[in-house]
Order: structure tokens, then C-alpha cells, then sequence
């Protein structure tokens, strides 16, 4: 599905993702995000204590991110996920060949490095590729920076256990680019930059924002491709990414299904109308709830009608910002018109009922979005990682399942689903898990 570059930057939906045809690229190709295996404890005393060379820079490097922190996944891995602006300062052409992300404290230790498909892969919808963007968030088409302008990059990994994750990284740039404020040419470029922290904190633990089995975590963290991952958008005066971390919440019936009946009906679908609850204690900021609910299989964002009503004020639909303290706040998206149970300045406990699973703004099928953010401002503040308090993990779908999708995610999905729902506590659902919460 074609989706349009105005809004799915700033509100990624679910259709989105799922339409994408797999061109070329088989489930083979589909590369998880690389995995550390070292158990190597290591320290530093954070990014402004590592010093560099001084060398002439003409491709910059900054990060997009705020400083972050490993998360425990349901895969069972400590994942790690920011993004980087390059901007190239010269008037010479430049080319990425490779960018290295090395453990600051022991700069021999190659964490991952990216060159090739993972950069710039066209054959490739989804996975470890396609990670240097155009901007503000669409694939780069090779990896030539041209002079005075930007790309940004998607960078990921994981680690098999907490203590392997380093305290600060930074990042090794190898390619063609001027050498020198004087240069006309590009030639080899080889150096150290920016040291970014990855023990700035520790996940909050939240309850989980909906109860009752066979939630899936639609376009979660943390393979380029999905909506949430790539929605870098240029906002408030800077590049930002509030999704990176979030979460489409969709609900499938004892049958692996997403619907029963006329697709083209809200009611239709399983999670329609379900509770939404507080994921935390809490002060209300912010609230909308004037939007009707949009027609299935129809992105407003790709409607000609639609696409001009939609606004920076709307295009979340229906929803709920909610302070849950220690500078964080919760989001919950695209709800049920007339479903909301508070208002700004409200206090909230965790596990009240605050509204209703609906389909409003730029979505295409009821779900609910939920991300948590480094402030207020939806569109202003950082994705920041979290884990739920407790779940039962059922499973993954398939990700090859995933790309073949319609508008109505049409089809039957228990195809990975475990034999035993495995209880799972204090990790966040990846991308397409099937989990339970509690009743």
C-alpha cells in the first residue's frame, strides 16, 4: 500500500505496515536485529567523559535520541534502539560505505557494524535493512549524502544478557567524503565520533493499557520497515521520533482472527469498543474527543476528501495524554468518539477505565496506539522504552504472514502460537508477539 509521506511520519497506522509487498525479499531475508553474545562487563563515566581525536568531520554525526537505556524484550533479549542525523558539511559528495557502533570503553569491541543491505536495500520491505533514510523518514535509494545535505540513521541491537550492554558507545564512520575544508574531491574517510549513553536509566514498569487474550503487538519495537521505527518527523524545529517504542494494540478471537463479518464495519472487529485502562497513577494533560470514527480499510491520510481535514491536532485521533511522573508521560491514541471517562487535570489510578478502543484519526482498523514519551508534547517529546508488569506470551506471528496483508487484515494468525501461554513479567511484547493480559 502506498502510504502517503505527509502524515504516516507523524502518526504511523496500522495498515501501513502491514500492506507491504514482499518484492524480492523472502522470509530468509527477513534478518532479525543483531544479537551480542559477549558477557563482558564494562563502565564508563558516561558520553562527556570519553574523548576523541580531533580530526576535520565533513559528514557529521548527531544523536536524535535522547540518551536511553536497555529493555528487557520478550524475545529475551536486552534491546537497545536510537536514531542518528548525518549531515554532510562540505561541498563534495559523500558516501557511507559502513557505520560501526563500538563499545567506548574497549574501542576494539565491534558492537554491530552496518554496511550494504542493512544501509540501503530496495528488494527489501522489512528487517535489518533500509536503516539510512531520507528525511524526515523514507528510504534512502543508495548511500551517497550528497554535499550540504542529511540523512538520518536507525540503529538497533540486542544482547543476551544486561551486563554485555556497554554504559556508552560511539560510532565509527568509514566511507568517501571531503578530507578538508579546501578538498574538491571526495577521498577515504575513517573516524571516531559521538559518544552516546546507553545507562541513563531503567525501564518503567507499567500495567499493561488493555486486559483479556490475544492482544498483538502490531509495528513494535524495533526492525526498520514498521511504521513506529521509521516515524522520524520534523517537528517543533527538530527531527524527532515520539513512536520509536510504541505500540499498535490489536486483539484477534479464539479463531486467530482480527474480524468476524463485514470487514468494511467497525463492529466487526474483535477489540472495537474494549476497555482502555490506566497504565499507571496519574494527572491528565491533554484530551480529544470530538472525531468520528473512520470507515475500515480506508487511510484518511490516502483519501483525497479526507487527507486536507487531517491536522497536527488530529491525526492522533480521539486520545489521552497522561502524566505518570518522573518526567514521563503515557499516550493512548485513535479512540472510540465520546468514550472518554476524563479530562485534563484529572488524577487517575492504575487500572481505572479511561476510554474506549476506537478507529479515528489517520487509521485504516480499530486498534489502540500506546507509546510513552520524555514529556507532555506529543509531538515534541522522545520515544522512551518501557516493560509491562506482567503477561502470558503466546507466540510471534510469522513475519512472512505479515507482508502479504489486505486493508482488513484479512486471514488467520495462530500459525506461531506456543503450545502453553509462557508468564512473562517486567519485559516489553515485540513486534507482532500475541500475548494475554491479565483479566
Amino acid at each position: 500500500m502506498k502510504r502517503s509521506a505527509a502524515w504516516t511520519t507523524t502518526r504511523a497506522t496500522i495498515v501501513a505496515a502491514l500492506a507491504y509487498a514482499a518484492v524480492g525479499c523472502g522470509t530468509s531475508d527477513i534478518l532479525p536485529s543483531p544479537t551480542i553474545t559477549s558477557d563482558s562487563p564494562l563502565s564508563s563515566d558516561g558520553a562527556s567523559a570519553i574523548a576523541l581525536p580531533d580530526a576535520y568531520t565533513a559528514v557529521l554525526l548527531r544523536a536524535v535520541s535522547e540518551p536511553t537505556f536497555p529493555f528487557l524484550g520478550s524475545d529475551g533479549k536486552y534491546h537497545i534502539a536510537y536514531d542518528l542525523l548525518l549531515t554532510n558539511a562540505s561541498e563534495v559528495p559523500a558516501q557511507i560505505d559502513a557505520i560501526d557502533v563500538l563499545d567506548a570503553a574497549a574501542q576494539q569491541r565491534v558492537i554491530v557494524s552496518y554496511t550494504d543491505k542493512e544501509l540501503v536495500d530496495p528488494n527489501c520491505p522489512f528487517g535489518n535493512c533500509n536503516r539510512l533514510r531520507r528525511l524526515p523518514s523514507s528510504a534512502a535509494s543508495d548511500r551517497a549524502i550528497p554535499a550540504q545535505e542529511s540523512r538520518a540513521l536507525l540503529v538497533d541491537f540486542a544482547f543476551d544478557t544486561l551486563a554485555a550492554v556497554p554504559k556508552v558507545v560511539v560510532h565509527r564512520v568509514r566511507g568517501r567524503a571531503a578530507t578538508n575544508p579546501g578538498a574538491h574531491e571526495p577521498s577515504a574517510i575513517d573516524y571516531l565520533v559521538t559518544p552516546f549513553e546507553l545507562a541513563a536509566a531503567a525501564p518503567r514498569v507499567i500495567a499493561a493499557p488493555l486486559k483479556g487474550r490475544h492482544w498483538v503487538a502490531l509495528n513494535g519495537c524495533c526492525l526498520p520497515g514498521f511504521p513506529h521505527r521509521t516515524s522520524l518527523a520534523p517537528l517543533n524545529g527538530k527531527l524527532v521520533n515520539g513512536q520509536r517504542f510504541a505500540i499498535d494494540w490489536k486483539r484477534l478471537n479464539d479463531d486467530g482472527r482480527f474480524f468476524v463479518g463485514d470487514p468494511t464495519q467497525n463492529e466487526s472487529y474483535v477489540d472495537y469498543g474494549e476497555s482502555i485502562y490506566a497504565v499507571a497513577d496519574g494527572t491528565i494533560t491533554a484530551t480529544l474527543d470530538e472525531l468520528e470514527a473512520n470507515t475500515p480499510g480506508i487511510l484518511p491520510a490516502d483519501d483525497p476528501v479526507l487527507a486536507p481535514q487531517i491536522t497536527v491536532s488530529n491525526v492522533d485521533g480521539n486520545h489521552i495524554v497522561q502524566d505518570i511522573g518522573g518526567g514521563l508521560s503515557a499516550f493512548y491514541a485513535h479512540l472510540q468518539k465520546d468514550s472518554l471517562r476524563v479530562k485534563p487535570g484529572d488524577h487517575v489510578t492504575k487500572g481505572q477505565v479511561i476510554a474506549k478502543l476506537g478507529n479515528t484519526g489517520n487509521s485504516n482498523a480499530a486498534h489502540l496506539h500506546f507509546q510513552l514519551m520524555s514529556g507532555s508534547s506529543v509531538l515534541g517529546s522522545d520515544g522512551v522504552p518501557y516493560v509491562l508488569e506482567q503477561f502470558d506470551y503466546d507466540g510471534r506471528i510469522p513475519l512472512d504472514l505479515i507482508a502479504g496483508l489486505d486493508d482488513y487484515l484479512s486471514g488467520e494468525f495462530f500459525t506461531g502460537l506456543l503450545a502453553a501461554p509462557e508468564p512473562r513479567s517486567e519485559q516489553l511484547p515485540v513486534a507482532w508477539a500475541i500475548v494475554d493480559f491479565p483479566e
